[in-house]
C-alpha cells in the first residue's frame, strides 16, 4: 500500500494526542475514502450536463442576488 503524508498543526496533534487509542490513518484513509466516493458521484451526475461555466456563473450571480434581496428587506 503506498504511503502518504499529511502535515496538520501543531494544535491539532496535541488534540489528537490525547486520544492514543484511535487509529488517525484509519480515519484520514476512510475520510478520503468518503470523498472520493462524493466527487465520482458528482462526476457522474453531472457528466451529461450541458451548462458552460459561464452559464453556472451566471446562475450563481442571480441566486446570491434574490438571496440578498431577500434577506435586505428582512432587515
Amino acid at each position: 500500500m503506498p504511503n502518504m503524508t499529511l502535515a496538520i498543526p501543531a494544535d491539532l496533534k496535541e488534540k489528537m494526542d490525547r486520544f492514543k487509542e484511535i487509529n488517525w490513518s484509519e480515519v484520514a484513509r476512510q475520510a478520503i475514502k468518503e470523498r472520493m466516493l462524493l466527487l465520482e458521484r458528482m462526476n457522474k451526475m453531472f457528466s451529461r450536463s450541458e451548462l458552460t461555466e459561464a452559464d453556472v456563473m451566471k446562475y450563481s450571480r442571480q441566486i446570491k442576488k434574490r438571496i440578498w434581496e431577500r434577506h435586505k428587506k428582512a432587515i
